[in-house]
């Protein structure tokens, strides 16, 4: 490609065709064929959308294919060979079938299928082991996350009738239309199907039709339900949800809100509400989230009365994601350490409320150097009754996805040696892109961590360049997982022959609350010398040419894309996903304004100037650094109009700029052609600007 002067501008708000590319000059045939066969070949192997072990532990489940839905298939543990098709399939024709969950004796298996109304709905299903699927519902809507009741009777879930669109702030919006903020408000409430139904019928609906329910859990008595839940809008209103109890036949009653509660819990968010088996506490995970299913921060504990909660794992360096009750006086935590994510048990006695009364931590059952998880919930692991055995899903960068089982029994060393094996799907795959290195480094006074890809078939004695791509959240991590799809790529990267640099800097989750809520505030500064301090670490340690440095990333992490540029020199390319450009203006755009509160203090209209000072629209006239801007025209978190503005300033200060939107796109791009088009073009921009070692 030929070196671009003057402005690029590619404005399609409307439609885009994959091939009608604005670039200035495609790649040549040769170096096409070379990237394309690159991006084919980064998805090999097999894929779980999902796992669980039986109660009994004589059983395995898992979902072939993605989160969405797959087929799903379970054979006994000892033998998974010897698999039994789960499916409301009547004939070879294949049905969206997902999300499943084992009833508490260990004979069925519920789980949803569109089978009754193909490509359309989804309803609830109920097959016995060795048995044929009966349809349990009726919906009409959006349904998610089914649970059987304790008893084995009745099979809860969420539930939003008449859904447009999937529930949370990811899935574009609807066009806008009406009296905003108050027409055509869906609601996702808590559905009740009854498990022994013979016929489908419509659920019974528990939670009241004026709160948005977004996670939940059955009572030990299967008589009634903890939730987290807000007043509608839902996609907005999950940063003030207060925690409920409520009786099946009951009103809700209120027993938590962080709004109202002193210590460090005030005006933060809640998640993963687990009731106690003696019914007097529920655990939740409390802390500075920024997007909800995005979980972090510390574990707490509360009466089932309500009160003044306690907070179980003050000053540890880690953030809990996940948790599950074994017994009435112990915990399993799942959560992020580092770059690690591991298994803990906590211990505790007499008055669990009462902060006087210590907490003993156990070691890791497992620590392991890349992503685990059942597929449920973020960092979720599927378990016995007895909470003797851990089944889930993990992948590293250099391993592919495997099912693994953890015994609570066994002393387990780190890592994936460290656990057992119970897949071979993938034996023999190996990674299309370079080693992977988790580095840690000082700045200021934290020490931070991230991960670094090397080149595919990296030589020392070359010069290469490096992009460095910072996370979105920004209260998330980066976590070695294998593969890479459409979108914003390191694996795609490093296989095109970069070296890859992914910081975890203060705001992040997987050292504690203290460093997740380092840059409250503090925007695009402290981070951003963590993210600098980073490059400095690799620099020195391996062949970068500091002419070849570049950054992306997507929402928060497209955000710093476009601070950084006008912060800073060092980066000679950017490719900004989603970003913000303006804090001010962005606080009246977008459909999620409550995230903003515990970060920024006040809303922009109290304090202009703490969101002024972390635009990068106001000091715009230092950029000088070729930007690729990309955005979906229905993004409720982060709008395109925030991209409109950043790439208008820069074509006005005649930088070097490309402005690409796609049409029906959320958040989270759902088109598998836009994701691979957002891919291409990133490429192809950091291919001109930053070309690979020959």
């Amino acid at each position: 490609m030929r070196r671009v002067a003057g402005v690029l501008a590619c404005f399609l708000p409307i439609a885009l065709a994959a091939s009608n590319r604005c670039l200035a000059q495609a790649p040549d045939s040769a170096e096409r064929s070379h990237i394309e066969d690159v991006l084919r070949g980064l998805n090999r192997g097999r894929g779980v959308g999902q796992v669980a072990i039986s109660p009994d532990g004589r059983w395995l489940a898992w979902i072939e294919g993605g989160r969405g839905g797959g087929e799903i298939v379970a054979a006994p543990l000892d033998d998974l060979k010897q698999v039994q098709h789960i499916t409301a399939s009547k004939s070879d024709e294949r049905c969206r079938e997902g999300e499943l969950a084992w009833e508490p004796d260990s004979k069925a298996i519920a789980f949803f299928s569109d089978c009754a109304n193909p490509g359309e709905q989804d309803d609830l299903y109920l097959q016995p082991i060795g048995g044929t699927a009966r349809r349990l519902t009726q919906l009409k809507g959006y349904e998610q996350a089914p649970a059987f009741s304790p008893d084995g009777r009745q099979i809860a879930f969420l539930y939003v009738e008449g859904a447009t669109r999937p529930a949370g702030a990811l899935a574009a919006m609807k066009p806008w239309s009406g009296v905003i903020g108050e027409d055509n408000i869906e609601v996702q409430r808590i559905a009740v199907a009854q498990a022994d139904a013979t016929e489908p019928v419509a659920p019974r609906q528990v939670s009241p039709a004026n709160l948005h329910v977004y996670e939940f859990d059955w009572a030990p008595d299967s008589k009634a339900l903890a939730y987290i839940a807000a007043d509608p809008p839902g996609e907005n209103n999950w940063w003030v949800a207060k925690l409920y109890v409520q009786g099946l036949d009951s009103a809700p009653q209120a027993i938590l809100a962080p709004s109202d509660v002193t210590g460090p819990l005030h005006g933060l968010q809640i998640a993963v509400p687990r009731w106690s088996p003696d019914k007097k506490e529920i655990a939740f995970i409390g802390g500075l989230m920024s997007d909800q299913g995005s979980t972090g921060g510390d574990v707490w504990l509360v009466s089932a009365a309500g009160g003044e909660p306690r907070d179980l794992t003050a000053g540890r360096p880690t953030s809990p994601a996940w948790i599950e009750w074994d017994g009435n006086d112990h915990l399993y935590v799942s959560e992020l350490a580092g770059g690690n994510s591991q298994l803990v048990r906590l211990h505790f006695k007499g008055n669990h409320v009462d902060p006087a009364n210590p907490v003993n931590f156990e070691s890791p059952l497992f620590s392991i150097p890349g992503s685990v998880g059942d597929g449920r919930l973020e960092m979720s692991l599927s378990s016995t009754a007895n909470h003797s055995a851990f089944v889930f899903r993990a992948s590293t960068f250099d391993h592919p996805m495997e099912i693994y089982e953890a015994m609570a029994n066994r002393v387990m060393s780190s890592g994936l040696n460290g656990v057992v094996q119970l897949s071979h799907f993938n034996d023999g795959v190996e990674p299309a892109w370079g080693k992977s290195v988790s580095l840690s480094w000082k700045s200021d006074t934290f020490h931070v961590q991230g991960w670094l890809l090397l080149p595919k078939a990296y030589d020392p004695s070359k010069k290469y360049p490096l992009i460095v791509e910072v996370h979105g959240g920004p209260a998330a991590a980066v976590v070695a997982r294998w593969g890479g799809g459409g979108g914003l790529s390191s694996t795609a990267f490093s296989a095109l022959g970069y070296f890859v640099l992914e910081p975890n800097p203060r705001g992040s989750f997987g050292r504690g609350e203290e460093f997740t809520q380092a840059n409250r505030k503090d925007f695009g500064y402290g981070d951003l010398r963590d993210i600098l301090a980073g490059v400095d670490a690799v620099e020195a340690k391996y062949p970068i040419d500091p002419n070849r440095v570049g950054i992306t990333g997507w929402s928060y992490g497209g955000f710093m894309t476009m601070f950084a540029v006008t912060q800073t020199q060092r980066f000679k390319a950017a490719v900004a996903g989603a970003g913000i450009s303006d804090w001010l203006s962005y606080y009246g755009e977008n459909s999620i304004d409550q995230w903003m509160i515990p970060y920024f203090g006040v809303s922009v209209y109290d304090d202009p100037a703490v969101y002024a000072k972390s635009s990068a629209i106001n000091y715009i006239k230092q950029a000088h650094t070729p930007a690729l801007v990309v955005v979906g025209d229905r993004d409720g978190e982060c709008p395109a109009p925030q991209s409109f503005e950043f790439w208008h300033a820069l074509r006005d200060e005649h930088v070097p700029t490309q402005l690409v939107v796609y049409p029906n796109e959320g958040h989270g791009f759902a088109d598998p052609a836009h994701r691979r088009d957002v891919m291409d073009r990133t490429v192809e921009w950091f291919a001109h600007y930053l070309p690979p070692a020959p």
